[in-house]
């Protein structure tokens, strides 16, 4: 179990768990709540809540569902749980219990902050993706506008219990889509945080991981270094406004990606919105071309990570005619200052450079080189 206390935050205990019924009927009575409720997707009420329903400290729990998938992650379905809440007479005094991926994870927290100004909080991410990216850090929000996280605020749950008993319920796809931020990590891994594995780095093993076959047991542990490379930078940055940038390392890119998919997918109802870890390993492409041309990471360590991901996650389908476009959605990104567009960019593995700039020709030949890789 890792406890992670950031300033200005509240304690959040991160379980890497081996017994889930002990560990969440533990998680659950230190909230001390008057009513329970339990919020699923359509998807993960299906997969996952069969794994925990028979659970004692589950027996008079609430359940709330919303629809699965990125598009629903919005002010709609926000208000949906909003709703549920207040008609099943949720108090001040009440506990959320999020089951799900990052979308559940990220709406249900968003949920649970604002109603009545904050009810108590437990994260049960069920993909990879979530429990290596939303497990630490407390960030929670919605889509808005056609942009990514648009509305949202910082709120550490009172738990996190990660299990990998749910990684069952994943298909190859979903396992690649969280694999895309545990690369990330590998990336950026300090050297002050401790790799479990002598005589290898952290980025080597995932490169060299069979993520198409998985062992689930090697994973699990994979999994908890990713954790501590999260937390360590978390901690010295709760609340983004300096480290904790490095997080962000193939999002710039990959956000507009993402955004990008989301707004086709609308248009087009054949078409389905890229899954976020797609997004973050293509803006993992592109931002360690801009890497390599302005900081001088290394070529060979760059063309491994593209040759993984080129083998692994194909390529989305764009033209140069779509640049414009990705363009206008990079430059609604957070992280953006003084109307310039900001990356974290690298040096090295491990060597973080946050609140880089590129010129829009830059960009252009970073997607160039997606494309042509």
């Amino acid at each position: 179990m890792f406890t992670f206390v950031a300033e200005n935050m509240e304690e959040q205990k991160v379980i890497i768990s081996e017994n889930l019924e002990r560990v969440l009927a533990e998680a659950i009575g230190e909230c001390r709540a008057d009513r329970l409720f339990v919020l699923t997707d359509e998807t993960t009420r299906r997969l996952c809540w069969p794994v925990v329903q028979g659970y004692p400290c589950l027996e008079n729990a609430i359940p709330l569902v919303i629809p699965a998938g990125d598009d629903h992650k919005t002010l709609d379905s926000l208000s949906h749980v909003w709703q549920e809440l207040q008609a099943q007479g949720a108090t001040r005094h009440s506990l959320l219990v999020n089951l799900g991926g990052g979308m559940v994870t990220d709406l249900g927290g968003f949920a649970a902050s604002t109603f009545k100004r904050g009810l108590s909080l437990i994260n049960i991410p069920t993909t990879l993706l979530s429990m290596v990216d939303a497990s630490v850090g407390g960030k929670t929000g919605i889509n808005f506008g056609g942009l990514k996280n648009e509305l949202g605020v910082f709120r550490n749950a009172s738990s996190v219990i990660l299990d990998t008993v749910f990684l069952k319920t994943l298909d190859a796809e979903n396992i690649l889509s969280g694999y895309a931020e545990m690369l990330k990590h590998g990336l950026i891994k300090p050297d002050e945080v401790p790799f479990s594995q002598s005589g290898m780095t952290m980025l080597g093993e995932l490169l060299n991981f069979d993520v198409e076959q998985p062992d689930l047991l090697q994973l699990g542990r994979m999994v908890a270094d990713s954790v501590k490379v999260k937390q360590y930078i978390v901690l010295q940055d709760p609340t983004e406004q300096g480290i904790r940038k490095a997080l962000n390392l193939g999002h710039t890119i990959g956000h507009a990606f993402e955004s990008f998919s989301l707004a086709h997918a609308q248009s087009d109802p054949t078409a389905r919105p890229v899954l976020h870890g797609y997004a973050v390993a293509w803006g993992l492409v592109c931002e360690l071309y801009l890497s390599v041309v302005r900081m001088g990471f290394p070529t060979a360590t760059m063309r491994q990570v593209v040759r993984f991901v080129l083998d692994h996650y194909g390529r989305m389908p764009i033209t140069c005619d779509d640049y414009p476009a990705l363009l206008e959605l990079m430059t609604h990104d957070k992280k953006n200052t003084a109307g310039q567009i900001n990356f974290t960019l690298l040096a090295d593995v491990g060597d973080i450079r946050i609140n880089q700039t590129a010129t829009r020709e830059e960009i252009e030949e970073a997607l160039d080189f997606y494309r042509e890789a």
